[in-house]
């Protein structure tokens, strides 16, 4: 079956850098688009980032956009989310999910397949 393992979450201060890892099993990784979302306490699920199959191509909500690298290696099966210059307003639960599409990426909600999330929060 499908699993999605996020890790690497923390406490951080502002400014600090984080790297979040998203191990993906069940299912042929490569072949398929991958995407983090995040949800703070009280709000809605946001979409941060997307990965095309190869890598080749990314893309960025405006929030994190210059301070935040989505990546993955194909062959450990992981995605990974390089987090820097964090600010009190990204702390979140981040979660990983398997894009149903490359439309369905940004929509969270269209998504079936997501981790179990990893907890991120930024405070002095």
């Amino acid at each position: 079956q499908v699993q999605l393992v996020e890790s690497g979450g923390d406490l951080v201060q502002p400014g600090g850098s984080l790297r979040l890892s998203c191990a993906a099993s069940g299912f042929t990784f490569s072949n398929y688009y991958m995407t983090w979302v995040r949800q703070a306490p009280g709000k809605v699920p946001e979409w941060v980032s997307l990965i095309s199959t190869t890598g080749a191509f990314t893309r960025y909500a405006d929030s994190v956009k210059d301070r935040f690298t989505i990546s993955r290696d194909n062959a450990k099966n992981t995605l990974y989310l390089q987090m820097n210059s964090l600010k009190p307003e990204d702390t979140a639960l981040y979660y990983c999910a398997r894009c149903n599409t490359q439309a369905s990426c940004v929509i969270p909600g269209k998504n079936d397949y997501w981790g179990q999330g990893t907890q991120v929060t930024v405070s002095s």
